[in-house]
């Protein structure tokens, strides 16, 4: 298990399991789980997701020329506990989703 603090100071887990329960249903985020962590922590958006849940986004070049989003869904649970629900890659951000925040 690995924990990030989101952009609000919440740690928010991301357990063994959960990892590869989003690696089997979206095999390119394999070798991204810093990426991934990276996102929570330092979003350059954050959208309202479904029942309570945050959407972090982050823009990466990288590889050149991928220009895609890490996009991961996590929820907050209180002040002290937060856990990631999934975690893709997107070509561009949900505009029907709220804006939270951004950088």
């Amino acid at each position: 298990m690995e924990i990030a603090r989101s952009r609000t100071g919440i740690p928010i887990r991301l357990k063994d399991a959960r990892w590869r329960h989003i690696t089997d249903r979206h095999p390119e985020m394999r070798w991204l789980r810093g990426r991934v962590l990276d996102t929570i922590a330092a979003p350059d958006v954050l959208q309202r997701g479904d029942y309570g849940a945050l959407i972090a986004a982050r823009h990466y070049n990288q590889p050149p020329g991928a220009n895609a989003f890490t996009v991961v869904v996590y929820r907050e649970v209180g002040r002290t506990d937060g856990f990631v629900i999934t975690a893709c890659m997107a070509r561009s951000l949900s505009q029907r989703r709220e804006i939270v925040w951004s950088r």
